[in-house]
């Protein structure tokens, strides 16, 4: 259990859907996780966030935290990353206790607000991060060289970021994220506000971060249209996990054509078996 750091079905739940409690669902047997939640409840200001959620982020792959502004995404994602206050249930990042010290170099966090000093340029910004990280002086240069080529900046290191276009600071921002090479980035929301054009390229370098360098990416977004841009969906609804799943593994379970729809089927079919059950 950490302190920092699925809607049970009358049927026997279908592969990928959230189902029983007992365990967290399994991404692949043969794919080890980076991340396992099971029983996972936040409380705040005497309202349940997030009400016993129980998943698996596989390592190594991009997975997309789906679900509609205030559902509980932001809270998931600092639950993960050990900046959430007063979480009950069992959460495991990289075989360790969320929360614990040594995670933080293994952890590239990039929050909805940028990460970088406005009146530095991105590679001031970068040096600076590294010095925090502790990377060594003799190293910091290569280092910073590193990300900017890893998020296609090189060529805007000497700007300031205060002039930056909303993509490149998005970019600047994940390039702090990548120093110290983290195993697991944790996103929320880098895509919005963007055009189409930029979430398109972001996305190819969320993945080639994956399949190159073999990074685990957790990316939240509330945008259903960006859901078959992951290896894997995790949809969220009013602070509980819906499905947990492939693109493809959602449309076949609910005979819907798109990921949208298959969220609305959730949505309604939940719906209607709290109706079944009744008040209680």
């Amino acid at each position: 259990m950490s302190d920092e750091p699925g809607a049970n079905r009358s049927e026997p739940p279908r592969r990928g859907l959230a189902g029983g409690r007992d365990r967290p669902p399994a991404a692949d047997p043969a794919t080890p996780a980076a991340v396992e939640a099971l029983g996972l409840t936040v409380v705040r200001g005497g309202r349940s966030v997030l009400h016993d959620v129980a998943l698996t982020v596989a390592a190594g792959a991009v997975t997309g935290l789906l679900g509609p502004s205030g559902c509980g995404k932001t809270t998931l994602l600092r639950s993960v990353v050990g900046t959430q206050a007063r979480v009950r249930g069992r959460l495991r990042v990289l075989g360790l206790p969320a929360g614990d010290p040594g995670l933080r170099s293994r952890i590239g966090y990039v929050t909805q607000e940028p990460s970088v000093y406005r009146d530095l340029t991105i590679r001031q910004n970068l040096d600076y991060y590294a010095a925090v990280l502790g990377v060594p002086r003799r190293h910091r240069a290569a280092e910073v060289e590193r990300v900017l080529g890893d998020v296609d900046l090189l060529d805007r290191a000497g700007a300031l970021t205060a002039d930056l276009s909303g993509g490149q600071l998005s970019r600047a921002s994940l390039a702090v994220a990548l120093l110290g090479r983290p195993e697991l980035l944790v996103l929320d929301e880098p895509t919005v506000g963007l055009d189409p054009v930029l979430r398109r390229d972001l996305w190819r370098l969320f993945h080639r971060l994956a399949d190159r360098h073999g990074v685990t990416l957790l990316v939240s977004s509330h945008v259903m249209d960006e859901a078959d841009r992951c290896d894997r969906l995790l949809l969220m609804r009013e602070g509980r996990v819906l499905a947990d799943d492939t693109p493809d593994g959602l449309r076949r379970a609910t005979g819907a054509t798109t990921v949208e729809n298959a969220f609305l089927h959730l949505v309604e079919s939940g719906s209607e078996e709290s109706e079944e059950r009744g008040p209680r």
